[in-house]
């Protein structure tokens, strides 16, 4: 089924109904807000035997040096945004995308494209060497459209106090450049009615293991 959503951030399609195929590959969604927890999820998968793919890092991948996308991202804001050694300073640019929305909408436009098509080739390659499951981990999952890349979406869903917690003690990342990066995104309340699985992370992260393992079990892969 395809849902059309009608948002702030975007108008997308999204493909929030898949069938599993026994003994075909399973393709997990995992997505959330900045501190959420997901790259915690991620590593208790690949303990369970998943292969992960990080979306957000092949994004990040795009933007090397006098790539297509790196001259592109250069054209829309300015040699300003990069490093002595030519390299595209993720700092900067975040302190311009995320207090402007009109910026963090061209940064999309650039780099949401080339990370989609990155992201599938990583999926066929996988296919094609016969793994069971694979991980996408992908923080504008939903936002983006790239749901029809996943047959389950999991959300991990974490309160707004402790996702500040956790990046300004874990990551050192100001408060305000937390709060202007989760305004940006859209509200886990809103991303909630496309999930298959939600996944509270608010706790301890031996109880984050044993929900993450609960719901590796009910998909049956072997």
């Amino acid at each position: 089924m395809v849902t059309k959503v009608v948002n702030q951030y975007n108008i997308v399609n999204l493909f929030t109904q898949h069938t599993i195929i026994q003994g075909k590959m399973t393709v997990i969604g995992v997505t959330g807000n900045i501190g959420s927890g997901k790259s915690a999820v991620c590593q208790i998968l690949a303990k369970l035997g998943a292969i992960i793919v990080d979306a957000d890092e092949l994004a990040h991948e795009s933007y090397k040096p006098y790539s297509q996308t790196w001259q592109e991202l250069i054209d829309t804001f300015g040699k300003d945004i990069l490093k002595a050694n030519e390299k595209i300073d993720r700092q900067k640019l975040g302190q311009i995308v995320f207090a402007h929305p009109d910026a963090l909408a061209k940064l999309n436009q650039i780099v949401h494209p080339r990370a989609y098509g990155m992201t599938q080739e990583k999926i066929k390659d996988y296919r094609r060497q016969g793994a069971k499951a694979i991980v996408v981990e992908a923080t504008l999952l939903i936002e983006a459209g790239w749901t029809d890349l996943v047959d389950k979406v999991w959300l991990v869903v974490t309160p707004e106090d402790v996702a500040i917690q956790r990046l300004t003690q874990d990551k050192g990342i100001a408060k305000a450049q937390i709060l202007a990066r989760l305004r940006a995104q859209m509200p886990a309340e809103e991303k909630i009615k496309y999930a298959d699985a939600i996944i509270y992370n608010a706790g301890s992260l031996n109880q984050l293991e044993a929900k993450v393992t609960e719901l590796w079990g009910e998909l049956g892969i072997t």
